[in-house]
């Protein structure tokens, strides 16, 4: 079966405000977001890429733009089932404003019970993204041939459940996975298992560097903004 190559989004105005941005329209990427969609084509120049899909959402538009700029040969197709997680009422809002929500609690130790008010559960959002991905992955096989690699450009949350998922991690554990703006995950599937061959692999250990302010231990819902 095919290699799924996952991007996640480059750096949007929602990451760098501290927004979760959920399916809030005219979120965009900001100027390194732009800079690191730009670096894209050249990161994946020695794939031979057979289809590439994307969230309807503007930030996963703009960054496979380039891509498909320099692979004039590839049209992109758009899977909701792949858009970022719909957040409902909690879309759009600080999230150090939601941090004191007593349901955020149970999205970052029990997601798999989380449902977000208006919006939809975390258990359904990993459903709906590991079918699409099945799906795809079918499709690619039809029509590219079982060596074939694709390429999906999702979010955050999205592409640590399809991890937890191919590694066959409840979903309870998926906050323990980080995937950094424009970062490359890669999934080989094959019909027994699915392998993770890398996971949120940026080309940059900036974020390694240790900070003056610690991490507080707790995951970024919807992904963080990654390396200052």
């Amino acid at each position: 079966m095919p290699t799924l190559i996952l991007v996640r989004h480059g750096r949007s105005t929602a990451n760098t405000e501290g927004l979760l941005a959920g399916w809030t329209p005219g979120v965009a990427l900001d100027e390194r977001g732009a800079a690191q969609a730009a670096a894209l084509p050249g990161r994946l120049a020695e794939l031979p890429l057979a289809e590439i899909v994307t969230s309807p959402l503007q930030r996963c538009q703009e960054t496979v733009r380039p891509l498909l700029e320099a692979r004039p040969g590839l049209s992109p197709h758009t899977d909701e089932r792949i858009g970022e997680c719909h957040y409902g009422d909690w879309s759009g809002r600080k999230l150090a404003e939601l941090k004191d929500e007593p349901l955020m609690e149970v999205v970052q130790a029990h997601p798999s019970a989380a449902a977000f008010p208006g919006g939809e559960s975390m258990r359904s959002m990993q459903t709906r993204a590991a079918e699409a991905v099945r799906e795809w992955n079918a499709r690619v096989e039809r029509d590219h041939g079982a060596d074939a690699v694709y390429l999906m450009c999702s979010h955050g949350d999205i592409i640590k459940s399809l991890v937890a998922d191919a590694l066959g991690l409840h979903l309870d554990l998926f906050q323990r996975i980080s995937v950094e703006p424009c970062s490359i995950t890669a999934i080989r599937y094959t019909r027994l298992r699915p392998f993770l061959v890398r996971l949120g692999d940026t080309g940059d250990f900036t974020s390694l560097v240790p900070r003056e302010e610690p991490p507080a231990g707790e995951a970024e819902v919807g992904g963080g903004a990654g390396a200052p």
